[in-house]
Formats: structure tokens, C-alpha cells, sequence
């Protein structure tokens, strides 16, 4: 199965210019024969967070439109990345998702919120699972910081997931923790890591490196520091082999992992 990776170079704050940036990416991922297509977190606004009261999409009305009419139009799966989001309540990281025929088929709001860049402060965490499915493939979404808590990703892996999606803005000191958490998530439970960062410029600090990982830990591609469209050809058959090559599932011990008292 082809994937289009779309690592982003959004505009801060700028909404209009995002969207079309976005939809263009998209069509040409198309064209260039991706079946899944997948974009970075909070493409539609950047990390304003201190403008979402103007910035972010209420009820998510607007991407949610957008992801049905060219998924269904192109005929292609898409892993909304993340988008800013308003609710009742407040504001929220949300990732759509939406099958070849145009159906929303997985939405998710972040859990795992990052309080380095004052997340905490703006936004509402999520409480819900991101499980779907895109034709026959079993799969889940996650969001950036997510990637740091592996009983979450494990979580997704237990319930049926074969590929774990990754959107992100994931900043440069730190890329090495990236590459190193998302080869930690593909081999530890044994599925398909892909994951979309976005890139720059230097004062914003990101630097792209996207991924795609197999479930041995192999990286299948890298992406760049420059804004990038890449596809590349996956074949997920291999996960079932290698579940069974080594039964980690068999051979897990919930009974002992569960209830132990942790401390600060």
C-alpha cells in the first residue's frame, strides 16, 4: 500500500494559506498514487495557541468538510493530522480521519498534553482511544507527545492495531528522542510506526524528520529538513509474520503489570 507523507512547512497563525497548502499537498499525493495520506499536527493554525479564540476551527465543522470532500473525491484515505478545535468547553488538538469513500471513521483529541509549550494552559485533553479501520487495515492515530507514554501506543497495539500514526510538530533539540521513541514504539509492539512531522524555519525550530518504521525497528524512510511529499510503498502483511516469530502477545503477563504502585 502506498503512503503519502506530507511533512508541512504551515504558516503560523495563517489559516487561509494552510488550507490551501494543505488541499495541493494532498492532490499531489494523489496523483502520485498514495492510498493513505497523512499530515502533521495542528496544520491549520501552527501553535497559536494564544489566538485560538480566532484561529481554531469550531466544532471542527470546516476540516471535517474539507477531509470528506477530498477524500471522496480522490478516493483516498486521510489521516487528518491535527487541527486546533473549539468546543462548548474549550479548545482541543483534534485528529480527524476519514476513509477513501469520504466517511470520518476515527476523530481524537489529544490526551497526552505538552506542558513545555504551555499546552496545558490552553487546551483540553482527550480521554477516548483512536482506533480505526481504512479498507481492511487495522490502524490507530496519536498525537506528538503521545509517542512518550508506551502503555498508550500498547494500548492501541492490543486492541488490533497494525499501524500507529504519528502527527506532529516534534521541535529540533529533540529529534534524536523522536527517532529513537518511535523505533522503541514500532519494535515493542510489533506494527508499523508512520509518523508526519512538520518542518520550518530556524526560529521556529522544526526540523521534519519524518518516518516510516517497520516493525522490526527497520526505518523504511526518513524524511528531510525541507518541506516534503514523499510516498512510499508498505506492505503491512509482515506484522502478522513477525507477531508470530516472536509471540510477545502470547507471552505477556498482565496480572503482574497491573495495580503496581508507582511514585513520583
Amino acid at each position: 500500500m502506498k503512503i503519502g507523507c506530507i511533512q508541512m512547512n504551515m504558516r503560523f497563525g495563517k489559516v487561509e494559506e494552510n488550507f490551501e497548502r494543505a488541499e495541493a499537498l494532498i492532490r499531489e499525493a494523489a496523483q502520485g498514487g498514495a492510498e493513505i495520506i497523512v499530515l502533521p499536527e495542528m496544520w491549520n493554525s501552527g501553535y497559536a495557541l494564544e489566538k485560538l479564540d480566532v484561529l481554531a476551527d469550531e466544532h471542527g465543522e470546516r476540516t471535517q468538510a474539507f477531509l470528506a470532500k477530498l477524500s471522496h473525491e480522490l478516493g483516498v484515505h486521510i489521516v487528518g493530522g491535527s487541527v486546533s478545535t473549539k468546543e462548548q468547553d474549550g479548545f482541543y488538538n483534534t485528529m480527524y480521519t476519514y476513509n477513501k469513500d469520504g466517511e470520518k471513521v476515527g476523530e481524537y483529541n489529544k490526551v497526552h498534553l505538552f506542558r513545555l509549550m504551555d499546552e496545558h494552559l490552553h487546551l483540553q485533553a482527550g480521554s477516548d482511544m483512536n482506533r480505526f479501520q481504512l479498507g481492511e487495515l487495522e490502524a490507530a492515530g496519536v498525537i506528538c507527545y503521545d509517542i512518550r507514554f508506551p502503555e498508550w501506543l500498547r494500548a492501541h497495539a492490543l486492541a488490533g492495531a497494525k499501524v500507529i500514526f504519528v502527527s506532529a510538530q516534534w521541535p529540533t533539540p529533540r529529534v534524536d528522542h523522536w527517532k529513537t521513541l518511535l523505533q522503541a514504539r514500532a519494535i515493542e509492539n510489533q506494527c508499523f510506526i508512520i509518523a508526519v512531522n512538520r518542518i520550518a524555519n530556524k526560529k521556529e525550530n522544526f526540523n521534519g524528520q519524518s518516518m516510516i518504521i517497520e516493525p522490526w525497528g527497520d526505518v523504511l524512510w526518513v524524511g528531510g529538513d525541507e518541506e516534503e511529499l514523499a510516498i512510499v510503498d508498505v506492505d503491512f502483511s509482515v506484522v502478522d509474520e513477525i507477531r508470530t516469530r516472536i509471540p510477545v502477545y502470547e507471552d505477556r503477563r498482565p496480572s503482574l503489570y497491573e495495580g503496581v504502585v508507582t511514585t513520583k
